[in-house]
């Protein structure tokens, strides 16, 4: 494993609800990439208190999740949230939101950097398998963007993208 910033990028969504399922589809993308020994791929699915395990083990956590902000579905953000209230409205489909998660971290005192990768969807779709067009049209910025936030983390601690 290559020393230094240890970063971790977690899907969260419920594959049986469409596009609600956007982070785990593109950690599947992900993992068909190379990384460097320090970067590591999660499958998060539909959360729960057991992935706050995952939180004190890096420096810096990607997550990927689906949110019903009203933009346009398809439309990719990347925030850095600095407070709960930062974090888009859980989705029904988890068990508990992103929010209770990153409290319960920062409660923990576990909490790394954390930037939030989100997908606009326009409405869950429960029992179904597949994602929207516009939502499955989404997936190469997602990576995309995962792929700078990681690129700019390792630069800061003098790594260059693989």
């Amino acid at each position: 494993m290559v020393a230094g910033m240890r970063i971790l990028v977690m899907g969260v969504g419920n594959v049986l609800m469409g596009d609600e399922g956007v982070g785990v589809h593109a950690i599947t993308r992900l993992e068909r990439e190379t990384w460097l020994g320090n970067v590591r791929l999660v499958d998060g699915g539909t959360g729960g208190f057991h992935l706050l395990e995952h939180f004190s083990a890096c420096d810096l956590l990607v997550m990927i999740d689906a949110t019903l902000d009203g933009r346009e579905p398809g439309t990719v953000s990347v925030i850095e949230p600095k407070y709960a209230s930062d974090y888009p409205k859980s989705l029904s489909a988890h068990d508990i939101g992103l929010k209770d998660l990153v409290e319960s971290a920062a409660l923990l005192n576990t909490l790394p950097r954390v930037i939030l990768v989100t997908v606009s969807v326009a409405t869950l779709q429960p029992m179904q398998l597949t994602l929207s067009p516009a939502i499955e049209a989404s997936l190469p910025e997602v990576v995309e963007r995962v792929r700078e936030i990681v690129s700019a983390g390792l630069k800061t601690r003098g790594y260059t993208r693989p």
